[in-house]
């Protein structure tokens, strides 16, 4: 395997938006409530240039013979004023999509070593991750590359 890590480009949009979409999806048969259509998921990929543009992030793309199989958003963020200051500014995964052909390769496991390399290297302690209860894989990937449980948000419909 010969996957290359690279920053995100502007011409890389309809690559990532594929992706996007393609998680909406399976997501949608998890949850129920993920939009099915190419319009949400690029609508989604236009939050996250904003939010990742703010937050010192960027998109980072894993390719294999100069095609897109794996992108990760990744950004520099700050917890509320309780948590003590060695640990409240830390690294996130904001999002950590594998194409399906490219799952169980160890390329998600290549993007979380890169996230942990970027953190690291602006002097930072922890780096945090969040995945849907019901993606029981994506929280195994994750347990397995040394993440815990730190916070649980609940849902409740209305």
């Amino acid at each position: 395997m010969s996957v290359i890590l690279r920053t995100a480009r502007p011409a890389d949009r309809d690559a990532v938006v594929e992706l996007i979409h393609r998680l909406n999806v399976f997501e949608a048969d998890l949850t129920g409530d993920r939009r099915r259509d190419y319009d949400g998921a690029g609508a989604y990929y236009d939050e996250l240039l904003h939010r990742l543009a703010n937050r010192q992030g960027r998109i980072v793309l894993a390719e294999e013979n100069g095609v897109v199989i794996a992108a990760m958003g990744y950004s520099i963020d700050q917890d509320a004023a309780y948590v003590t200051d060695d640990v409240r500014r830390h690294g996130t995964v904001t999002d950590l999509i594998v194409h399906e052909d490219w799952r169980g390769r160890g390329v998600g496991q290549l993007l979380l070593q890169e996230a942990e390399r970027l953190t690291r290297e602006v002097g930072l302690k922890r780096l945090f991750i969040g995945a849907l209860v019901a993606n029981e894989r994506a929280e195994r990937t994750y347990r397995k590359f040394g993440f815990e449980p730190y916070v649980s948000y609940m849902i409740k419909a209305l």
